[in-house]
Formats: structure tokens, sequence, C-alpha cells
């Protein structure tokens, strides 16, 4: 069940109409008063103060039973209960026979080299066409997979629009020992990244906390209290320069959401054509419409962000050998590459503006 759904469905409230429970939560005993639209903003994943506030309206927010309004002040135990007239959406996962470019697979585990603008898993307006939905056609004689079906044997994710390597768990040994070993940071992830600008240093490691945004949920910051946020800290080194931009190894140490996305950012060298995260416009180089178009033309080749999981390591589960995988870049990222080679050969001037 996905409570941010359940807010973007039609909310009608009829004296005969039958409701449904999309979601209940007891807050804890030292619960401070907070008005209810914060404190469900904070506990419901995509879910606006505005949706709250509607749901509210419609009287599909109860406490303790009782419709309340947005300003109603939390308090210690309170039952909170979301309402809807519409049934909650099936959760299940579908098996759909979408091709996957498989780099390893054995009796334990599977590794996937995923395409960019492919969902991990299956969630809000992405109920089908996702890894997930391949994953469950491609081990449907598999008992762990079907007792996982919400998630089957996944351990780690990457963005929708990053491309590269996963690891998927094939049964309940391998899930706890892979888990384990991400909970760690033991296992080795390198990512090859397209940037804006150009770095005085040929590496370094960006830290902080990672949290999200108060203006928008849906994307995060780096924040240096530690109340706000989870640490975070990725390493980096340069591996070749273009004046405008720069291909850079990530390495990273912990696995927070968009954790290179946003520490690219904070540094002033977003993602090359990240829209999120301010890379899917010019950000530095020669001034004039020609440069511009060129960057245009990159992002046309490549119209994601500039993103690649290139490698994984770990110890595989079964064998206790440490094993590693590696993967290309794929044909959109070389391509942009071989524009910006041609490019800062023909204009080694192209520096920042």
């Amino acid at each position: 069940m996905k409570a941010e759904d359940a807010f973007d469905d039609e909310l009608e409230q009829g004296e005969e109409q039958e409701l449904y429970e999309h979601l209940r939560i007891v807050t804890d005993k030292g619960q401070g008063l907070l008005r209810i639209d914060k404190y469900l903003m904070n506990r419901i994943e995509n879910a606006s103060r505005t949706k709250i506030q509607a749901a509210a309206d419609a009287g599909s927010i109860l406490v303790n039973e009782k419709p309340v309004k947005s300003s109603y002040k939390v308090k210690p135990f309170d039952v909170i209960q979301i309402v809807l007239p519409n049934p909650p959406k099936d959760t299940e996962v579908y098996p759909e026979d979408i091709p996957l470019n498989i780099v390893y697979e054995d009796d334990d585990l599977l590794l996937v080299n995923k395409k960019a603008g492919m969902v991990v898993h299956p969630g809000y307006n992405n109920a089908s066409g996702t890894l997930v939905n391949a994953l469950a056609f491609h081990l449907q004689g598999n008992e762990f997979m079907k007792e996982h079906n919400v998630r089957p044997g996944l351990v780690h994710r990457i963005d929708k629009n990053t491309s590269g390597l996963l690891v998927i768990a094939k049964n309940e040994i391998s899930m706890a020992k892979l888990a384990k070993q991400f909970y760690d940071h033991s296992i080795e992830r390198s990512y090859k990244a397209l940037v804006w600008g150009d770095f005085e240093e040929n590496g370094g490691t960006i830290t902080g906390f990672i949290g999200r945004s108060p203006r928008d949920r849906r994307v995060f910051q780096l924040y240096s209290d530690e109340s706000k946020g989870k640490w975070s800290v990725t390493h980096f080194t340069v591996l070749e320069r273009f004046g405008f931009a720069t291909l850079i190894e990530c390495r990273l140490e912990t696995g927070r959401t968009h954790q290179i996305r946003v520490h690219l950012r904070s540094t002033g060298h977003p993602l090359f054509a990240d829209d999120t995260y301010g890379g899917a416009e010019v950000v530095c180089g020669p001034e004039g419409n020609k440069f511009k178009q060129f960057i245009r033309n990159c992002f046309e080749l490549m119209p994601r962000q500039g993103l690649h999981a290139q490698s994984l390591g770990f110890v595989h589960p079964s064998s206790k050998e440490k094993v590693f995988f590696n993967s290309e870049l794929p044909e959109d990222f070389q391509a942009v590459l071989e524009k910006l080679r041609k490019y800062s050969a023909f204009h080694p001037d192209a520096e920042l503006a």
C-alpha cells in the first residue's frame, strides 16, 4: 500500500458511502504537539501539505475515529487513520516479459545492467514496466520471489534515469548476507559521472547530512546539521577534463537517496543533464548561441543525468570469495563523451565563463 497514492484519488465523502482505511498510525508516547498536516508530511513520502489539507477538508483524516481539521495538533498515543471511498490499490507485483541485460547469474544471485529510464520498483505513476516486474517474470519458479513479491530480492536501488549494475538476491540467505554488507558499507561501488565545470583538485571527498528539502520534499539537499539528515560520504577522482565539464569516478562509502546528485550539486558541479538538481541547463562554458545549441544537442543524445553505476564488488554469499563486476558505459553516455572530446579539441579555450 502506498499512502501517497491515496491523496491523488478523488476525495469524495458521502453519508452512505463505504470508507476504506489506507493508513493507520499510532503516535509515540513522547510525541509533542504538532499540526497534523505537518506531522503527516513527515510520515508519508511524496504527500504535499496541500493534498493532506484537502484530505482533512473532505473528512478523510480521522484521529481516534473522529474527523479532524488540518490544524489539529497530534498528541501522544493518537490513532490516526486516512480513510477514502476507494479501496487501497493492489500492491502485488505482476510478472512482465521485459528484456533484462543479465551480467551474471547463479543459484544465489543475479546482476542486472539496468538501462536508463527503467524504474526499479513499482510505485506512484509506475505500476508496471519496472525492473521488479521483469524480475518477477524471469524468476517465476523461485519460491523466495513469491514470498517477497513486492520487493523480490532487492537489496539496493539506483534512480530511474541512472544506468548500471544492480545485484539481486535469489534466496533468504543471500538476501541477508548481501543486505548486511550494504548496511556495513563494505560493498565496493563506483560510478562514472559527467558533471558541469572543472575541478581545481584531482580528487576529494564530499561529506554531510542528506535530508529532504523543506521547499520540495521530492528532492534532497546537504546539511551540516545532523538532526536534518543522514550522514553521507562520497569519494571522487577526476578522469577526464573538458574545460566546462568533467568526467569523474565516484566511490560511495554510504548509500543515501540521490547521494551523488546531491553531493555534486552542493559543490557547484551538478550532474550533466540532471533536470532535478540543476544540470539540465548551461551552467558554465563559452557564451553564445553556438555553444548553447551544442549543449542542447548533447542533451538530446543523453536525455537523462550523466550517471552510470559502473562496478560492484562484494563477498559472494555462498563461496565467501570476493567477486567484482564491471559494466561498460551505455551508448548514449559514450556518444556525449565523444562530442565533448571533439568540441574541447577544436575549442581548447572552452573553459568556465
